[in-house]
């Protein structure tokens, strides 16, 4: 059983300084995956757009720039209004986002009471994940494909 953390919101995706698209955007957060928070753009279409990164990315990017590589955030300041900014790059293309600052920090706040920070790890289900993984069926022999050894010479071989 885990616990998700869900907010809908409207973002706004830069066309340029003089053009902006609202966009339709999902944030959620699950305890059985502490370490994430996953956006989803366009909820409700045939098409929905998935994004995953790091929860603490998030959490920093809400009071300064952080980021390397596909995702970065960072907190500006447009019309008086407080926004994050989230820059998402994929081999698809690049889009820049902005997302009302309070709602963003109202949902991080709830996530991290759900989680708080350090304490992820209790979250995960480690334990299990491995005794699925390392669990053998009836039959099942120690060494990978379950044949014979590599050291068994093959019928005919000199």
């Amino acid at each position: 059983m885990y616990t998700v953390v869900e907010r809908e919101l409207e973002l706004v995706l830069v066309r340029s300084p003089e053009r902006s698209i609202p966009v339709p955007a999902r944030l959620t957060y699950r305890t059985d995956d502490p370490y994430a928070v996953h956006v989803t753009f366009h909820i409700g279409s045939d098409s929905p757009i998935r994004w995953t990164f790091a929860r603490e990315l998030l959490v920093e990017g809400v009071f300064r720039p952080c980021g390397d590589g596909d995702v970065r955030a960072w907190p500006t300041r447009v019309d008086g209004r407080s926004l994050v900014c989230l820059a998402l790059a994929s081999p698809d293309g690049e889009a820049l986002l902005q997302a009302p600052a309070a709602a963003v920090s109202a949902w991080l706040e709830r996530t991290l009471r759900v989680v708080p920070p350090g304490s992820e790890q209790q979250h995960l289900a480690l334990d299990k994940v491995l005794s699925e993984l390392l669990a053998l069926a009836p039959g099942d022999e120690l060494r990978p494909g379950g044949g014979a050894s590599e050291e068994s010479p093959d019928p005919g071989a000199a």
